[in-house]
């Protein structure tokens, strides 16, 4: 490749900025640690977490610059081909609860752009919202099980547009007193003991929520031998991503600061549920009525929303699906029957599985009161869930620095030994730590038990998937 052709670092900033970001880590950061007083934890996060896990994905990706598998290949390359079926099947189980909730997120963003409340959607029967949400999963399945995947363009635009609008609301409400200073603005109190968190049992439960915000950097080491100068131009350039994310997340808390009183999100379970489901909504809204353009800001928003959950639930359905079934080395232990393909090349199958997991989420959660409640809980799900997949980011990153002579990555994060297997330990113990403790609820036993219950399932699915294989081998 020539010299032309390669990434300048602050380039590849901006394109890691755009796939780890999104106005959603904002909204969930505020609510979950008691508004402004985030803006402590989101600077201890992205200091002691993001920065070195996003330059050990840049080892890892120069290593193993070769292989298109991610996170899978690089399990293969330095642990073996089972654990790296593991880590396929965790990144496709991980998948699963972030389906169910796809469905819903769609819904809510079509009621908000046609009645432009919380109430209509919120005081539906949450039976019926499931069941219309279990149809709407249905169609999307059918869809990726046709082959077709139309939305996959419009899943780029949605998701540019809504980087775009996350930008504009920090930039339009910090200017928002000037153009209307009536507009009946939050005060907010800087002092010491406002800002720093208390470290209590809620505290510690909602960490994963931080851990599933800053997560994912891992999509861009395809990109890290193709940056000007690796050793220098890509720490240079997640240096920038790191900062570039830590301002906008503190901009943003302090935005939403100007808008929400945390008292009022805190004073029931019920209100901070529906500021988990409507907060970016009411954002928006609000943003409106300050610049004077009504519910226009919030329309746009919401239908870029729906279109984007939409099109991310036949991409999850999908995706993750072919990264688990077309890799030759899990298909060594998965059952031939997964394996089967309809004439349009779609894994239907595999589809079925993930129609019976899914849908028993989805079917799961018709007993539970209220359709903000449903949204919540499962926004907590993920934040269990998803981050369990770092973990095999971090245990490639062990692996690797531990036959250092075999590889010889052009890349390294640091060149001491013992800090490099210190900081790999430290972000999988982390990431652990915050998946289990984020597990329980406080005051919510069904929850609990169902962030329980889902990652023991779909671990214990994974297990069994290869006795089965090697049952049918041996016969």
């Amino acid at each position: 490749m020539t010299e032309t052709k390669k990434i300048v670092w602050y380039n590849l900033a901006f394109m890691a900025f755009s796939t780890v970001w999104g106005f959603g880590n904002v909204l969930n950061g505020f609510v979950y640690f008691n508004g402004i007083q985030v803006i402590f934890s989101w600077v201890l996060m992205f200091a002691l977490y993001f920065v070195p896990y996003a330059l050990m994905v840049g080892e890892l990706g120069s290593a193993f610059k070769d292989s298109g598998g991610g996170v899978s290949s690089w399990i293969n390359e330095t642990i073996g081909p089972k654990f790296a079926y593991y880590a396929g099947w965790t990144y496709w189980a991980c998948h699963i609860t972030y389906i169910a909730s796809k469905g819903s997120g769609g819904l809510k963003a079509l009621s908000w752009a046609v009645y432009r409340n919380a109430e209509t959607y919120d005081t539906f029967p949450t039976l019926n919202v499931q069941l219309a949400t279990l149809a709407v999963f249905l169609f999307f399945c059918w869809v990726a099980s046709m082959g077709l995947n139309p939305l996959k363009k419009l899943a780029t635009i949605a998701g540019s547009s809504m980087f775009v609008m996350s930008i504009l609301y920090i930039i339009m409400m910090f200017a928002a007193p000037m153009i209307n200073p009536n507009g009946g603005f939050v005060s907010m109190d800087f002092s010491w003991d406002k800002i720093v968190p208390q470290f209590n049992v809620n505290y510690f439960t909602s960490l994963s929520i931080l851990v599933f915000a800053v997560g994912g950097c891992e999509k861009i080491s395809p990109y890290v031998n193709k940056v000007e100068n690796p050793s220098k131009g890509f720490p240079k350039g997640m240096i920038t991503l790191a900062i570039m994310v830590v301002v906008c997340a503190i901009l943003g808390t302090i935005a939403m600061g100007m808008m929400f009183d945390p008292e009022v999100i805190n004073e029931t379970q019920d209100s901070f549920n529906s500021y988990v489901s409507n907060g970016s909504y009411w954002a928006f809204q609000k943003l409106g009525e300050y610049y004077g353009v009504g519910d226009l800001l919030l329309i746009v928003y919401a239908l870029c929303n729906a279109v984007g959950q939409f099109s991310t639930l036949v991409l999850s359905i999908d995706a993750p699906l072919r990264m688990l079934l077309d890799n030759e080395q899990a298909r060594e232990f998965i059952p031939s029957g997964l394996l089967k393909q309809n004439k349009r090349g779609a894994y239907i199958n595999g589809i079925l599985m993930i129609v019976v997991l899914s849908g028993s989420i989805i079917l799961i959660q018709s007993f539970v009161p209220g359709a903000a409640a449903v949204l919540a809980q499962l926004n907590k799900l993920n934040s269990v869930c998803m981050p369990l997949r770092y973990l095999w980011v971090f245990a490639a990153y062990i692996a690797l620095r531990k036959a250092r002579e075999k590889f010889n990555p052009e890349y390294k994060f640091v060149k001491n030994q013992g800090v490099a297997l210190g900081f790999g330990a430290w972000c999988f113990i982390l990431t652990a730590a915050c998946c289990i403790l984020g597990m329980y609820v406080e005051n919510d036993i069904y929850s609990t038990a169902l962030n329980v219950i889902t990652p023991c399932i779909l671990t214990a699915l994974g297990l069994i998937l290869p006795m089965i294989k090697k049952a049918q081998d041996s016969k």
